[in-house]
C-alpha cells in the first residue's frame, strides 16, 4: 500500500511540476500570488482518463518569442491551441442564466485536459545540438500561452529554440535568441532596436519586421504601448487595410486584453522580430488605457459612476478601473514573454540588465506603478498649476530610491553607460505651436511632474554619474536632445556645455503623427523647425516618420541611427535612414557637428536636412529611388 501512495504521489508531483514550469500560472507579483492561477483546482478539474489533449487537435497559433535575456537563461513563449480565438473561461459569466444552475460549462468552456508542449534550445538552427530542455503544460486559464525559462546557457550567446506537442512531430517555428554577458564580461559592443507605439488599424508592423530581415542588432527594447485598447473608429480607421481591432471594443476584459494582444501578435512584423531577437519590454499607458495613471485613465476614473454609466460609447462590458487594470496587466503576463521580477507589490515591471561592463539597461515604469495624477484631457489647466509641486512623482517614491540606487551602483561598478528606458520623453518640449501659449507643454509627460525630473538631474549632477543615454517612445515623434537641467545649470546649444547625458526618443512603429496621420513631408518639417526653435537643448526633430532606431553601444562611443518606414498601409522591407548621432564617453553631450551636419527630415538645430529619394529593401539589401511620400501613410476614412 505505502508503495502505491508513494508512486501516486510522485505521479501527481511529476503532473504538477509540469504546470508550475509554466511561468504564465504565476501571479505577475511573487509577493501577491492570489493573481495568480490555482494549479491544485487545474488538476483537480481535469478529466483523468485524459492524459492531455491529442497533437491533431493543437496548432502553434501565434510563433514564438524570447525576452529578459540573462547571462545563463532566457524566457521562451509560444502559445499551443485547439483554436486561434482567446479563451473566456476566466471571465464572469455574463447576460441571462438560469438562477442557481451550476452547468457552468453551458455559458464557458474550459481545459478539462492539459496540453503538453516541449520545448528544447540548441547550438544549432538544425536543432541537433541540445543544450537545454523540458516541458510544460497550458489550459484555457492562461489562454493556452507557453512562458518558460530555458536555463544552462552559456553567456552572451545565440541560440536557436523550438516547441513541439508532446509525444508527437508537430514543431512550432524555429527561434533565435540570445543571453546577457556576465556583469563583468568586458564585450566590445551591443547593438540594439528601440521600439515603441504599434497600433494595429494605423497600419502594418513593418519597423519590427525589418530589424529581423536585416539581422542587424542583438538584442530589442520597447518602451511601450505594445498594443492600443480603441475600437474602430474610436483612434483611427483599419477596415480599408484590413486591420479592425480585435475584438472590436474598447479593451475593459480579460477576454478583451487577451484578443487584442493576439491580434498584435499576429501581425507578420511581430512574429519575425520576436522569433528572432530576445525583448526587454516595459508597458505604456495604452497597454492598459489612455493616460493611464495610478487610479484611473483619461476616460475611466476609480469610482462607481466610471462603471456603471448606462452605455459605453465604443462597445464593451462594464469593468472597475482597478479590475481593467488587472486584466490588462493578466494579459500583458502572459502575452509577453518577460520575468516574473521580484516584485515588492503587484505592478512592479521596473528592472535592470547588465551588459557586461559596458552598460545597464535600466527600464523604468513611468506609468502604471504610483504615478499621480496626469493631463486627462479636462484637467490641463489644473495639472499645469501643480506641475512644479515637490510631491508629483511619476515612478512613486519606492520606485524613485530603486531607480537612483541603480544609477549609484552602475557607477560603482564601472558600467560605462547607463541606457534608461523611460515610456515618455524626459526633456521639456514646448509645443505651444500646437497647443497654445497658456498650457504649451506636454504635462503628460516629465513636464508634468517637473520635481521628479529635478530630483532626476540632482542625484545625477551631485554625484558626478555621467554617460547617461535616457531612451523614450510615447509621443510618435522622433527627438534628439542634450539632456540638461534648465535654469539650473548653464547651457550651451552649439556645443552642448553643461549637459549630462543624451536622449533618443522614437517616433512610433505605426501611431499617427499628432499634427495629422496624413500630414505632408513639408508641413511635417515645418513644425519640426518650430519645434527645434522652441526648445534649446532639442538639437533635432521629426514629425513625418514612423520608425525606429539602433543603438551600438561601445566603450568609447555611443551611435545612434535612425530609420523612417516609408509605407505602413502595405506589407513592404523598405525603410530610410534619417539621421545618425554619436555620443563620445565621458563627453555627455552629442558629438559635434550633431548628425554630421546634414539629415534626411525633419529638422537639425545647427545643420541642414537633405530630403533624399533612396530607400533601402532590408530584405534584399537593395536599393529604391523613388519619390517617397508616394508610399504614403493615409487609409481611406469613411463618411
Amino acid at each position: 500500500m505505502r508503495g502505491v501512495v508513494v508512486a501516486l504521489f510522485a505521479a501527481v508531483a511529476s503532473v504538477s511540476a509540469k504546470y508550475t514550469s509554466n511561468l504564465n500560472y504565476r501571479s505577475p507579483s511573487e509577493h501577491h500570488p492570489f493573481l495568480g492561477i490555482s494549479i491544485f483546482k487545474v488538476v483537480r478539474r481535469n478529466n483523468p482518463e485524459i492524459r492531455y489533449v491529442a497533437a491533431e487537435d493543437l496548432n502553434f497559433t501565434h510563433g514564438v518569442a524570447s525576452g529578459d535575456p540573462h547571462p545563463h537563461s532566457v524566457i521562451l513563449w509560444t502559445r499551443c491551441a485547439t483554436m486561434y480565438d482567446d479563451n473566456k473561461s476566466n471571465v464572469t459569466v455574463s447576460g441571462t442564466v438560469p438562477l442557481y444552475s451550476h452547468e457552468r460549462n453551458e455559458y464557458v468552456k474550459i481545459s478539462t485536459a492539459p496540453i503538453c508542449v516541449n520545448y528544447k534550445v540548441s547550438t544549432s538552427k538544425s536543432m541537433k545540438h541540445v543544450v537545454s530542455k523540458g516541458t510544460a503544460y497550458t489550459t484555457s486559464d492562461i489562454d493556452f500561452t507557453v512562458k518558460v525559462e530555458a536555463g544552462g546557457l552559456k553567456p552572451f550567446t545565440w541560440y536557436y529554440y523550438q516547441f513541439n506537442v508532446c509525444d508527437s512531430d508537430k514543431k512550432s517555428m524555429v527561434g533565435r535568441t540570445k543571453t546577457a554577458p556576465l556583469p563583468d564580461d568586458k564585450v566590445s559592443s551591443v547593438k540594439l532596436a528601440v521600439y515603441s507605439c504599434s497600433n494595429y488599424p494605423f497600419g502594418f508592423f513593418n519597423a519590427y519586421g525589418n530589424v529581423a530581415k536585416k539581422s542587424s542588432v542583438d538584442y530589442v527594447l520597447h518602451m511601450g504601448d505594445f498594443i492600443y485598447e480603441y475600437a474602430e473608429g474610436a483612434y483611427g480607421w483599419g477596415w480599408s487595410i484590413g486591420r479592425t481591432p480585435q475584438p472590436n471594443v474598447e479593451t475593459r476584459t480579460l477576454y478583451d486584453y487577451r484578443k487584442r494582444h493576439a491580434s498584435y501578435h499576429a501581425d507578420p512584423g511581430s512574429i519575425e522580430s520576436l522569433s528572432s531577437y530576445a525583448w526587454i519590454p516595459v508597458w505604456d499607458d495604452h497597454d492598459v488605457g489612455d493616460n493611464v495613471w495610478r487610479d484611473g485613465m483619461a476616460d475611466q476614473n476609480n469610482t462607481e459612476a466610471s462603471f456603471t454609466e448606462d452605455n459605453i460609447e465604443f462597445g464593451g462590458d462594464f469593468v472597475s478601473f482597478d479590475q481593467r487594470k488587472m486584466n490588462a496587466v493578466r494579459a500583458y503576463f502572459e502575452w509577453m514573454p518577460i520575468r516574473q521580477v521580484e516584485m515588492d507589490d503587484n505592478l512592479r515591471i521596473w528592472r535592470t540588465f547588465r551588459l557586461g561592463t559596458l552598460a545597464d539597461i535600466i527600464m523604468l515604469d513611468t506609468r502604471n506603478y504610483d504615478r499621480a495624477i496626469t493631463d486627462l484631457y479636462w484637467n490641463t489647466d489644473y495639472i499645469h498649476e501643480i506641475s512644479n509641486d515637490a510631491s508629483r512623482t511619476m515612478m512613486g517614491s519606492r520606485q524613485e530610491n530603486w531607480f537612483y540606487g541603480q544609477l549609484s551602483k552602475s557607477k560603482k561598478r564601472g558600467a560605462a553607460w547607463r541606457l534608461i528606458g523611460s515610456q515618455t520623453v524626459f526633456s521639456r518640449q514646448n509645443y505651444s505651436i500646437s497647443y497654445g501659449d497658456e498650457n504649451p507643454l506636454d504635462y503628460d509627460a516629465w513636464d508634468g511632474y517637473a520635481a521628479n525630473r529635478n530630483r532626476t538631474f540632482e542625484h545625477l549632477y551631485k554625484n558626478n554619474i555621467t554617460n547617461n543615454i535616457m531612451l523614450a517612445g510615447d509621443s510618435h515623434l522622433s527627438w534628439v536632445s542634450d539632456l540638461v537641467w534648465l535654469d539650473e545649470h548653464a547651457y550651451d546649444p552649439s556645443s552642448g556645455a553643461g549637459s549630462i547625458g543624451v536622449e533618443f526618443a522614437g517616433t512610433a512603429v505605426s501611431s499617427p503623427c499628432p499634427f495629422g496621420q496624413n500630414i505632408t513631408m513639408q508641413d511635417a518639417n515645418n513644425y519640426s523647425a518650430w519645434l527645434v526653435e522652441a526648445n534649446r537643448e532639442l538639437q533635432w526633430q521629426d514629425s513625418y516618420y514612423r520608425g525606429y532606431y539602433e543603438l551600438t553601444v561601445g566603450y568609447e562611443e555611443v551611435h545612434a541611427q535612425y530609420f523612417g518606414i516609408p509605407s505602413l498601409v502595405n506589407q513592404l522591407p523598405y525603410e530610410v535612414s534619417l539621421a545618425n548621432f554619436s555620443v563620445q564617453s565621458g563627453a555627455n553631450r552629442l558629438q559635434r557637428p550633431v548628425a554630421g551636419g546634414t539629415v534626411a527630415s525633419g529638422a537639425l538645430k545647427f545643420g541642414q536636412t537633405v530630403v533624399g529619394n533612396v530607400s533601402n529593401n532590408t530584405e534584399t539589401g537593395e536599393w529604391l529611388v523613388t519619390q517617397l511620400e508616394t508610399f504614403g501613410y493615409g487609409q481611406d476614412v469613411p463618411e
